[in-house]
C-alpha cells in the first residue's frame, strides 16, 4: 500500500509536545492518506506507552539510544510507503488545510524535488527558516560568537537571508529540517542522511546534495505550520551543544569546501569552546 504523504518524527523527551503534534495531523488529514512514524531517541518519559494508547494508527521505532537526527530518521525513510516524505519536528502543529496544500503543490510541480514551508512561531510571526549554503566569512564569525554584535555584517546578512521576502514562493538553497516535503525519488537518487551528522547540518549537507543533482528546492508559504523550536536539544547542556555542532559543522566543511577552509575552522574550535565556556559560566553566576 502506498500513502500519499509519510510523516516522520524524530522525538527526544518532549512527549507532550509530540502529543499535541500528533493530534494536530491527525485532525488535519485533509482526505490524504497518510502514514506517521515516531522514531523515539531512548526518552525514558513514556513516549511510546503514550503513542500506542492514544494513536494506535502510529507506527513507533523505539530506539535504545539516542541515534541522533539523520540515522533516525533513515531508519523511517527505509521503511516509508509514502510517495512523498514529511520530516517533521516534534514541536510543531499543523495547521487546517497544510497538507491539502503541499501535497496539490509537490503534485502540480513534478520538477520539485524538495520544499520548506512558511514557519510559524507560537504567537503567529514568521520564523526565519530559509539561509543560503555556509561559507567561510560567516561562520568564522559565528565561531567567534560574534553574530549578535555585528549585526550589520554583510557576510552575517548575506548567510543568514535577512532581507528574505517569507511571502513569495521561490527557489532557495536550503529549509530548517523541522519541516521538509520530499519527494520520494530525491532519495532514490541522492540517498538519504548522512549518518556522520549527529544533528546540525544534516539537512545542509542533503540540500546541497540535491542541488549538486539538479533538484529543485522551493519555499513554498502557501502551506503553513507552527513551530515552537529547540525544545529537545535546548536540554542539553550549552558547551555539549556546542561540540556537538562544531563537529557537525568540521564534518560539512571536510565534505563540501576546500581543505584550507576547514583547517581555519579546526583552529577556531577550541577558541570557540573557551567562548562558550566563558559564557556558560557567566550565564550560572547571574542565575539567582
Amino acid at each position: 500500500m502506498q500513502y500519499d504523504i509519510t510523516v516522520i518524527i524524530v522525538n527526544w523527551r518532549v512527549r507532550d509536545l509530540l502529543e499535541r503534534c500528533l493530534e494536530s495531523i491527525i485532525a488535519n488529514k485533509d482526505g490524504l492518506n497518510i502514514e506517521i512514524y515516531v522514531v523515539d531517541n531512548d526518552s525514558r518519559d513514556g513516549t511510546s506507552e503514550m503513542i500506542m494508547m492514544e494513536f494506535p494508527e502510529v507506527k513507533v521505532l523505539a530506539m535504545a539510544r539516542n541515534l541522533g537526527f539523520a540515522r533516525a530518521n533513515n531508519l523511517a525513510i527505509k521503511q516509508a510507503s509514502g510517495k512523498h516524505i514529511f520530516l517533521l519536528n516534534p514541536d510543531t502543529e499543523i495547521k487546517p488545510g497544510f497538507f491539502k496544500s503541499i501535497y496539490a503543490y509537490m503534485e502540480d510541480n513534478p520538477e520539485v524535488g524538495i520544499i520548506g514551508p512558511r514557519i510559524l512561531n507560537s504567537d503567529g510571526s514568521i520564523q526565519a527558516s530559509i539561509r543560503r549554503f555556509p561559507d567561510i566569512f560567516s561562520h568564522i564569525l559565528i565561531m567567534l560568537k560574534l553574530r549578535n554584535i555585528l549585526v550589520e555584517n554583510k557576510f552575517l546578512k548575506h548567510y543568514f537571508l535577512v532581507d528574505f521576502d517569507y511571502g513569495r514562493e521561490q527557489a532557495v538553497d536550503q529549509i530548517m529540517g523541522a519541516a521538509m516535503m520530499i519527494r520520494r525519488s530525491v532519495f532514490e537518487k541522492i540517498g538519504t542522511f548522512d549518518e556522520k551528522f549527529f544533528v546540525w547540518f544534516e539537512e545542509v549537507d542533503f540540500c546541497l546534495r540535491a542541488s549538486k543533482n539538479g533538484i529543485k528546492i522551493m519555499y513554498y508559504p502557501g502551506a503553513e505550520i507552527f513551530h515552537i523550536g529547540g525544545e529537545s536539544f535546548n536540554q542539553e547542556a550549552v558547551v555539549r551543544k556546542q561540540i556537538i555542532f562544531n563537529k557537525s559543522l568540521l564534518r560539512y566543511f571536510l565534505k563540501h569546501k576546500p581543505i584550507g577552509q576547514w583547517i581555519i575552522m579546526l583552529i577556531l574550535t577550541p577558541i570557540n569552546l573557551l567562548l562558550t565556556i566563558a559564557y556558560a559560566i557567566s550565564k550560572s553566576k547571574r542565575r539567582p
